[in-house]
């Protein structure tokens, strides 16, 4: 494939996923300028990366994630001093999430579900993204690196964590 052939495949397969990125800036970066700055990189980084995308190896969103948390997460390893310019997620950040217009019982505890994200380190916050993306087990170890038995545990652990946080009861073993 030559370059124009190339830009207008690479093009249209940004615009088909171009949620994918919104949904990885949401979660890694919360002032306007952090995230046009990300989304900027992400995309600088998929375009660089586009000549080794190998379609046999794996799907386009599989790989668009794996690039996409890749480079979130240096950048806010390479940013210690971001801390001062976190928000905590208010409605208009959930609305570049997911649309939740039209669910019933979006309250207080959907606000307490991602402010516990939030909190999470960038892995399991990653991890649990992706598993609210309804990912496959197989499909997340693919994109993150890590093994399916790794993913199921870490999901376990979140899982016990969130329900301990949200009911004040901390879990056996804690």
């Amino acid at each position: 494939m030559h370059g124009q052939e190339r830009q207008q495949v690479f093009e249209k397969l940004l615009r088909e996923h171009q949620r994918i990125v919104f949904k990885v800036v949401s979660v890694y970066a919360r002032h306007p300028d952090d995230r046009n700055d990300l989304m900027q990189e992400i995309c600088v980084q998929l375009w660089r990366s586009f000549p080794r995308f190998d379609e046999k190896r794996a799907q386009f969103s599989t790989w668009m994630y794996r690039v996409a948390l890749n480079v979130a997460i240096s950048q806010v390893r390479r940013q210690p001093s971001q801390g001062a310019r976190i928000e905590p997620l208010q409605q208009h950040h959930l609305d570049t999430i997911g649309d939740t217009q039209g669910v019933p019982d979006y309250d207080e505890r959907i606000e307490a579900l991602y402010g516990f994200i939030d909190q999470l380190d960038h892995l399991n916050r990653a991890l649990i993204l992706l598993y609210l993306e309804d990912r496959s087990y197989r499909q997340i170890a693919d994109i993150l690196g890590i093994s399916e038995t790794n993913v199921a545990t870490k999901i376990s652990r979140i899982k016990q964590k969130l329900r301990s946080q949200m009911t004040g009861v901390e879990p056996a073993g804690a």
